[in-house]
């Protein structure tokens, strides 16, 4: 292992993060367990990034990889493409959007480069609204409208980024505003702005902030948001990259917790459809995706073997109600973790729906963030046989527990008394 982290060293940038003082090398998984080179035994609570979304090795999804790659693996967007258009017809009837059609690309970075093209063509600007505290991928384009600054390495951009209040409830100016008040004065904000700049393309948003911590606004802000940006004829994009296919359990698509006004106008994805296969894709209404005026193809998007894995996985998950299981199982798993970190004076917040939990982290008495904390949480999780993520707009103090969504609740209860063990331990 000390060889493979030498040799990843001297080939890998400098930036490329690696988790763990001593690095871990996942060979094999099944299930919700992943193993070491070692040998060592881990409950997955990570799932590569929300990107194991049903599960490790999960039978269908690797029977439907080996056909497809015993006929055929790739051929290009320039031929036809069965498994593509099968794919593309039930995202299309997923999104609830009228006349929609689907692009996939091989990320959710190019998936977000894909809708911003998208929006700035059809609108006929490059000026963007994003959220503060978000991260929408790291190519050009996303890390410029990302609102994140440990992820935001550069402030060159092809776009000019305005950032929008709202996407931290428990934050800001507006923080000590109870729901209503706090969507009013994020309204008002945006009201503001928008007075003040020429007519942006697009606004771009996460329904829960991924990379941020898991946070979220109330319920009903992007509507409310929407009525604004309809009056300028700003689309909106929902970015859900991380949020999408169930995992947030009350809903399929995280836009939905704020449903008053339909589908959003562009929706992009990624992670969790694939299943751990390269798959993202943008979803828009017929007259966005088709208001480019120059060739485009893929090489890549949606090859054959990719869309075989969704298809399969995206089966498997509406026909055994994984979503169902995100909200049964999720909301036993919060209710453990927040009683376990009721005692816990450096716990400023457990939050989250679904299988999607964040466990914020301060120094006590403080509303300053503990990365420190958190790095030897993740460590001792680890240790206990746990394996979680981190992340958070201030500092990377927010431990992220997102399991795949066919977690069991023995396996809930397990998961959430090793991580109560790893915050103890680090108190």
């Amino acid at each position: 292992m000390n060889d493979l982290h030498a040799r990843h060293r001297r080939v890998l940038p400098d930036w490329l993060a690696l988790y763990y003082d001593q690095p871990l090398e996942i060979t094999h998984g099944e299930g919700r367990h992943v193993w070491d080179a070692q040998g060592n035994k881990y409950l997955d609570f990570f799932g590569g990034i929300l990107t194991t979304m049903t599960a490790h090795v999960l039978p269908e999804v690797t029977k439907a990889v080996s056909e497809q790659a015993g006929r055929i693996i790739h051929s290009s967007t320039l031929y036809l493409n069965r498994p593509m258009v099968e794919l593309a017809e039930r995202i299309a009837h997923l999104s609830a959007m009228p006349d929609a059609r689907v692009f996939f690309t091989t990320s959710g970075t190019e998936a977000n480069d894909t809708a911003l093209l998208l929006a700035t063509a059809y609108r006929r600007s490059n000026t963007i609204l994003a959220m503060r505290n978000s991260y929408h991928g790291r190519s050009f384009s996303a890390v410029g409208i990302t609102g994140n600054r440990g992820w935001s390495p550069t402030s060159l951009s092809p776009l000019q980024t305005l950032y929008v209040h709202g996407g931290v409830r428990t934050r800001g100016p507006y923080a000590s505003l109870d729901d209503s008040a706090f969507i009013a004065a994020c309204v008002e904000d945006l009201k503001d702005l928008l007075g003040h700049t020429r007519p942006p393309a697009a606004l771009i948003a996460e329904p829960v902030q991924g990379v941020g911590g898991f946070t979220s606004p109330p319920d009903g802000l992007y509507a409310a948001f929407r009525e604004v940006l309809n009056a300028y004829g700003i689309l909106w994009i929902a970015d859900e990259v991380q949020t999408g296919w169930g995992r947030t359990g009350d809903h399929f698509w995280g836009w939905q917790a704020h449903d008053r006004n339909g589908p959003p106008d562009i929706v992009t994805f990624a992670k969790g459809i694939g299943n751990g296969m390269s798959i993202g894709g943008v979803v828009a209404r017929s007259e966005i995706m088709n208001c480019l005026d120059a060739n485009s193809i893929s090489t890549f998007g949606g090859t054959q073997v990719t869309m075989a894995a969704g298809l399969a996985n995206l089966s498997h998950l509406l026909e055994h109600d994984l979503q169902g299981n995100a909200r049964r199982v999720g909301g036993l798993l919060i209710e453990r973790l927040r009683a376990a970190a009721a005692q816990d004076p450096g716990v400023r917040e457990v939050r989250g729906r679904g299988l999607m939990i964040g466990i914020e982290l301060t120094r006590p008495g403080t509303d300053e963030a503990d990365p420190d904390r958190a790095a030897a949480v993740l460590e001792a999780a680890r240790a206990g046989g746990l394996l979680i993520g981190k992340g958070g707009g201030h500092s990377t103090s927010a431990l992220r527990v997102a399991p795949p969504l066919s977690l069991t609740v023995a396996e809930a209860e397990e998961g959430a008394a090793i991580l109560e063990s790893a915050l103890r331990s680090t108190q």
